[in-house]
């Protein structure tokens, strides 16, 4: 298996983390890290532009996809705004296991 980082291109997000995804690395191509990245990011396909290797490289075709190494990070770029995205990130005091009061301490 292949590792890889990826995370949907938003600089508006305060926290806009990686999620590591496994490509089976007899199926190194485009369409198959498009569709397992989309997968577990939760996002149509159709609304991805441009998937890019981090920071200024942009994948598009299966030799792109073949030369990538473990945990190289990729971000996915898509064509919709904010306010049209199929998924919504909930914010920090929505997510589970939130605690305000440990959010406020100071070291």
């Amino acid at each position: 298996e292949l590792v890889l980082k990826v995370r949907i291109q938003n600089p508006n997000l305060r926290e806009n983390d990686f999620i590591e995804i496994e490509l089976d690395r007899q199926e190194l191509t485009y369409k198959e890290l498009l569709r397992v990245s989309c997968h577990e990011l939760g996002v149509n396909p159709e609304h991805v532009q441009k998937i890019r290797k981090l920071p200024n490289t942009m994948l598009r075709k299966d030799k792109d996809v073949a030369r990538l190494q473990d945990f190289q990070e990729l971000e996915l770029v898509l064509t919709v705004s904010d306010k049209n995205l199929l998924f919504r990130v909930p914010a920090l005091s929505e997510q589970s296991g939130y605690n305000k009061k440990a959010s406020e301490l100071t070291y």
